[in-house]
This record gives C-alpha cells, structure tokens and sequence, in this order.
C-alpha cells in the first residue's frame, strides 16, 4: 500500500480538484496523508514521516518537496498552464525541477502536453469522484448557472448581457467575495450582478449540492488551448447539463456534449433544451456514461499510479 503526502491548496478551484484526487489515491487502497495549506500549520511534524510519494496540485507538492529537500518522488497534476504565474507566483524558481526523472507532471491540456518535453510529462483530462458528484434526485432551484470569474471584459459583458436577454430565467453565479465585488464595480448593470450573486463554494459536496439545483451549467474555459475545465465533469457527473464553448476536447464526449459558438448560439442551446426534456435528458444521460466510464478518479488515479511505479 502507497503512503501519500498530499497536499491541499488555498486556491477554490484546486481544493476541488485535489480532493477529487485524494479520493482517488483512496479509493485505490492508498494510506494518504493530507497537509492543508490553508488551515494547517505544523507541516514540520508531517514531514518526520517516511512517504513514497508527494502529491499536489500545480507546483504545491514540488515546491514542498525542494524546499524541505525531501528525497520521495513527487506527483504534480496541472490544470494550470505550468509556465505562468496561474500555476504560483514562483513557477519559474520551480519548473527546472520537473525536468528531474523523480517528479512526474500529469497535464490537463492535451496540446499544452505536446508543446513540453519534460521527461515525465502525461497527458490526463479533468476527473472527478462519482461517489461524490452524482444525480441526487432533488428539484432543479436554477435555470442556468454559472461559477467562475468574470474577472475580464468580455466575460462581464457576456454574462450581463445574457442575463438581460433571458429575464424569465434563474441564474446564478457562484464566486468569492473578491470577485463578486470587483465584477460589481466593473458591470454596467450592478444591479445584475446582486440579483445573480449567490455566494461561493469551496467544497464538494456543496458544488455538487449547487450543480444538482441547476438545470444548465455553462462555461467560459478560461486557461489551456484545447482543455475543458472541471466543472465539465463535475456537472455530467451530477446529470446535468453542461453547455461548452468550443474546445477540442468536446471530442471525449463523441460530439454529445453541447457547445456554442457565439453568444446567439448559447442563447438558442440554452431556450431549446429548457424546452425539449427529451432532448435533454438524452444528452445527459449520454455524456454522463462516457465520463462515468473515463473520468471517474478511482481509474484515472490507478492510471497515475501506474505510471510512477513502472518507471
């Protein structure tokens, strides 16, 4: 049996990620070990112990790892673009390392993969823990929901805009209170974004809870060239769903998954499968099967566990 270090970052979206992560190891038969950055303080006393791997999300296990020149392999999984401060303010201090044979980088954008030639580089979409995300039977509260920054200009006006075109819907956005308030003080419609506002999410079983309460979820991927983002799989994981802007990796779910390519385009997606149950329960059903069969963490787990023990 595997000992693992794990750490669990500050950031929202690589709590989620990693927790998904930790339940994967677990659910391999793994003893895991996890340090939270957020909330814990004596990482000293974990680091007496002997572990065979170190785990982390972006540069957060590695970083652990060199500074305390611990002497175990580590696991990186990236769902930020590694050369970029997204992936930690001191990427640069920290990238030669994953040049060495005992780190292992495990990238969640197929092209972004291509493009480096670490020696331990491996392609591995978004995954989540199905025991976790999943259907729970409960009445839909939200027509449309989004979660996520709309920290840029195209991404305000996009959302307010939408919201003013579909005033008989429910929508809600889920973010920090940071980024509620600079989106406020940004909008031209403020007013849009309290009315759509209904807090953020830094768990699981809340996102999941949250996901299951809306009808559609849609996305603007905002980092990597070809990759969806998490919230993909945790909404088809929960049967929802999920509506996409273009990105190649829709080709995982064989052309089911729904995307838009204009703002038109999502206006009509979303009206039309409000309208058509049948349509969409199809592709929900459809698009979860395929992510159940290929993006559940107890396999994508094995499939990194694998890879670092054969090497």
């Amino acid at each position: 049996m595997e000992k693992i270090l794990a750490i669990l970052p500050v950031s929202i979206g690589g709590r989620l990620t990693t927790s998904s992560i930790i339940d994967g190891f677990r659910q391999n038969g793994c003893e895991v070990i996890v340090f939270d950055e957020l909330f814990d303080k004596d990482l000293a006393k974990l680091l007496k112990d002997d572990y065979d791997f170190i785990a982390g999300y972006d540069f957060s296990g590695l970083k652990i790892k060199i500074d305390n020149n611990l002497k175990f392999p580590s696991i990186n999984y990236f769902s930020d673009d590694i050369r970029s401060k997204a992936s930690g303010e001191e990427w640069e201090k920290y990238l030669p390392y994953l040049e060495e044979s005992d780190n292992y980088t495990f990238y969640w954008d197929k092209v972004l993969t291509e493009y480096e030639n670490f020696k331990n580089i491996f392609y591995l979409p978004h995954f989540v823990n199905f025991e976790v995300y999943k259907d729970l039977g409960i009445e839909p509260e939200f027509d449309l929901m989004f979660a996520g920054r709309l920290d840029t200009d195209y991404r305000l006006s996009f959302f307010e805009e939408l919201v003013t075109k579909l005033p008989h819907l429910n929508v809600a956005w889920f973010a920090i209170d940071k980024h509620y308030r600079d989106a406020k003080n940004r909008a031209k419609y403020p007013e849009i974004i309290d009315l759509c506002y209904r807090g953020f999410i830094d768990n699981e079983k809340d996102m999941a809870d949250t996901i299951n309460k809306s009808k559609i979820v849609f996305n603007m991927n905002s980092q990597g060239i070809s990759s969806l983002n998490y919230r993909t799989f945790q909404t088809v994981a929960c049967k929802r769903l999920m509506i996409s802007d273009y990105r190649e990796e829709l080709a995982l779910f064989d052309g089911e998954m729904p995307f838009y390519e204009d703002f038109s385009d999502l206006i009509f997606k979303i009206e039309s499968y409000l309208e058509d149950k049948e349509a969409y329960h199809k592709v929900v059903e459809n698009c979860y099967k395929m992510a159940r069969q290929s993006h559940n963490s107890k396999d994508c787990v094995r499939y990194i566990l694998k890879t670092v023990s054969r090497k």
